[in-house]
């Protein structure tokens, strides 16, 4: 074997100890980088050059050592086990808010409540009993239902605006969907292409996965690596990114929740509208659940639910209390009058209004008994009362809510936490350590200098065979 030989052995040993440096610096650079997964140097010895012949030389040592890629220290089963939970997060965590939100515009139980409004209303009409045919009573019974009434109609409207707040952050979701999209069809080609030259694309890979996460957490994405190293990413079970092919989605229906009924708020292909993609999660699907239309057996949308819950209460108290006022007499005599009435125009909850506008025309008696009969005003301060009281149809919707809100808070929560070990298990596996990389550093070092050593030896035997052969003894 050549002396000469020696030096490129040493010089692949000091090309080895260099790109591990390299290696080792790029992973402490990034230890605080989002998304970054560590990277090793791949190595292998280079074999000797055996040769058959009259001159062989014997046994001879290896070539050196060879620098065969950086690898990125990354596992496809953790990753695909942080997007399946990502994607469960953010359906129940859409819904949670949004049942959170709903439960708070209650203001349930407190003194903002509608249950507190509920028990002045029928106090009032207590009072009036017990003062009948006096204007004091009477002005504070209308003032009280004035107050209940718009208190109804708040109720309704902080509903209808969530639903069109919501519906708006749907179309912000589906832009980030279609953003993130666009950018993996992209970095599929350039991986694809680094990875064709010999190149490595360990950062453009690292940010694909963050957003092929990001894609999950919205629509529960489900992504398919290729051989050419891109991937496709799946919603539905159709592509929504294959290869550098990407497949924009949009959101149609109904921009208000009038409408939802006869307009559902629906994911669709662009290229393929009419068809409402079936997501398997994300907060686009959670979104779209708590949009959905309110249906006969109370199961539908969480929001368009009790905005119909609104209006039931609304035809129930109206009808309640005018089925009672209708057979009373008014200290005038007059009989047949509505306290309640309800602008069909309108959803019931906003079209709620009181009729009375003094003394002469609230009925607090029974008719021929006088005018200082409260009977009749006695009766309907009763409804709020008893087993079948109108209060209940409130409670049930208030309670309904709370257990909603409850179980949703506690599924968001135990999705989270699967989140969070799934993701700490993927941090475990390809984060930065320090301490690691510091014990790394220090060998590539020593492998670097002792590389440098043996280039040394082999560069000052060369110079004694070459320079100082025949000159012992002159």
């Amino acid at each position: 074997m050549s002396t000469f030989s020696g030096l490129n052995t040493a010089y692949t040993g000091l090309v080895a100890a260099k790109t591990g440096l390299d290696v080792v610096g790029q992973n402490i650079a990034n230890a605080g980088t989002a998304g970054y997964t560590r990277q090793r140097v791949v190595t292998s010895g280079v074999p000797a050059l055996n040769s058959a012949g009259l001159f062989t030389g014997g046994v001879r040592p290896g070539q050196g050592v060879s620098v065969d890629g950086i690898q990125r220290l990354d596992s496809a089963s953790l990753d695909a086990r942080v997007r399946t939970t990502t994607a469960l997060s953010g359906y129940s965590g859409a819904r949670a808010d949004a049942l959170s939100t709903l439960e708070n515009s209650l203001n349930e139980p407190g003194a903002n409540g509608l249950s507190t409004q509920l028990q002045k209303f029928w106090s009032a009409w207590g009072d009036v009993s017990n003062q009948a045919g006096e204007a004091a009573p009477v002005g504070v019974l209308l003032g009280q239902a004035s107050t209940l009434v718009t208190q109804i109609g708040a109720g309704y409207q902080a509903v209808d605006g969530q639903w069109s707040a919501l519906r708006t952050n749907v179309d912000g979701m589906v832009n980030d969907l279609n953003a993130a999209a666009s950018e993996v069809a992209d970095l599929n080609g350039r991986i694809r292409s680094t990875l064709a030259a010999g190149g490595s694309a360990n950062e453009l890979m690292d940010r694909r996965d963050i957003l092929t996460t990001q894609i999950a957490n919205l629509s529960g994405g489900v992504v398919r690596t290729t051989d050419d190293g891109s991937v496709d990413v799946l919603v539905g079970g159709n592509a929504l990114v294959s290869g550098t092919t990407f497949n924009p989605v949009k959101a149609v229906g109904a921009q208000r929740m009038a409408d939802a009924t006869g307009s559902p708020v629906q994911l669709e292909w662009a290229h393929r509208p009419g068809s409402a993609i079936a997501m398997e999660g994300g907060a686009i699907a959670g979104a779209l659940s708590t949009l959905a239309p309110a249906d006969a057996s109370g199961t539908g949308g969480v929001l368009a639910e009790a905005a119909a819950s609104y209006n039931a209460f609304a035809v129930s108290i109206a009808q309640r209390v005018n089925d009672v006022h209708r057979t009373g007499s008014t200290p005038g005599g007059t009989t047949g009058l509505d306290f309640f009435a309800i602008d069909p125009t309108k959803p019931a909850a906003l079209g709620l209004s009181v009729v009375p506008t003094g003394v002469g025309q609230v009925a607090t008696g029974t008719p021929g008994a006088g005018g200082g009969d409260g009977s009749i005003a006695d009766a309907i301060s009763q409804l709020g009362t008893g087993p079948n009281a109108v209060d209940k149809q409130w409670a049930d919707f208030v309670v309904r809510v709370g257990v909603a809100s409850k179980t949703e808070q506690q599924q968001s929560t135990l999705a989270d936490l699967a989140t969070s070990g799934a993701v700490n298990a993927q941090l475990s596996n390809s984060s930065v350590d320090l301490d690691e990389e510091n014990m790394s550093l220090l060998a590539f070092q020593h492998a670097y200098q002792g590389a440098a050593r043996v280039m040394t030896a082999v560069d000052e035997a060369l110079d004694v065979l070459i320079n100082h052969t025949g000159l012992v003894g002159r």
